[in-house]
């Protein structure tokens, strides 16, 4: 729950009807997380942080995952969909429809005035968990073009998706951090029409297709960048905002390019859902339009002006 993230999609999902059981967040509590082997789905935002747990429920209590995505407009609607779809309720899903045409029609406005101010900009996501994936669509929706993505922490199948597991080797860390599996318990076993489900669902119950399929052709894959690639980077590519997390937010907006944090969100946020995307739209509009940031002076060219100001 970064930043509230959370705290947007509670109430969207209680106006269309779901009980939710159980959240592993940080501000969720023993007795919620008790209860979790109880629900009938388990919904994945973060692959990297949360996907081991989602998994152990799958294999101990034939508990389904669906991979969702909250961040953005049209991922957000596609997220509840999805969800709707899997329980095949005809009153799930009338609401869900319901919800979303109600949203889009209150920030459909405001999202225009962003999205003519912002089309064009050219932004770097560099962001920890499944991040850096998510909020590519967010920043395509309001005509940004994504230049360069990575994370600081992931996996192959962050990258590539699930289907590299099968292939790849054990090393030296699997003697550290075993790869666990379970037994299921008595009595959980799975839906009966799962395999239909998965069909109709996107490729994304059970399963999760990695960054690298989204990407646009000439953007730029990074993992686990240091600041000297960064600068480099940043030299070369020419970003209007980077977006990452408190380590590089400094050094990049010592640069002259404005930075926002996607994991604590500046004291903003939080980004997610609806009104998530107007936030963060608000946010990097200001962020690009201050002419503030381009009065800093990196080190470099106060020593090639010969002046400490």
């Amino acid at each position: 729950n970064i930043g509230g993230d959370l705290w947007n999609i509670r109430p969207l999902l209680e106006r269309i009807g779901y009980r939710i059981l159980s959240t592993y967040t940080g501000d969720a509590s023993i007795h919620d997380i008790a209860k979790a082997p109880r629900a009938k789905l388990n919904v994945l935002m973060c692959h990297r942080s949360i996907n081991y747990a989602t998994q152990m429920f799958w294999e101990k209590y034939a508990l389904p995952w669906l991979k969702v995505n909250y961040i953005g407009v049209a991922e957000t609607a596609r997220s509840l969909r999805e969800m709707a779809e899997f329980f095949d309720d005809q009153t799930l899903t009338e609401n869900t429809e319901k919800v979303i045409a109600a949203e889009m029609e209150r920030i459909t406005p405001a999202l225009e005035r962003y999205q003519e101010r912002l089309d064009g900009k050219r932004i770097m996501l560099f962001v920890g968990g499944s991040r850096s994936h998510h909020f590519q669509h967010l920043s395509e929706e309001l005509g940004m073009n994504v230049v360069m993505a990575g994370y600081e922490f992931a996996h192959r199948d962050d990258y590539e998706g699930r289907q590299v597991l099968a292939d790849m080797k054990e090393t030296a860390i699997s003697r550290v951090v075993p790869d666990l599996h379970y037994e299921r318990e008595s009595g959980c076993e799975p839906p009966a029409d799962l395999e239909q489900k998965k069909d109709e669902l996107g490729g994304h119950l059970l399963d999760y297709e990695g960054m690298i399929a989204h990407m646009k052709k000439g953007a730029l894959i990074v993992d686990d960048l240091n600041h000297f690639e960064t600068e480099a980077i940043i030299r070369e590519l020419q970003p209007d905002v980077f977006c990452s997390g408190i380590k590089d937010k400094y050094v990049v907006e010592k640069m002259g390019v404005p930075s926002r944090q996607l994991h604590s969100y500046d004291y903003s946020g939080p980004y997610t859902g609806f009104d998530g995307a107007l936030i963060f739209a608000k946010d990097i509009d200001m962020a690009v339009s201050t002419p503030t940031i381009k009065y800093m002076k990196p080190p470099w060219r106060k020593k090639e002006s010969g002046s400490d100001a």
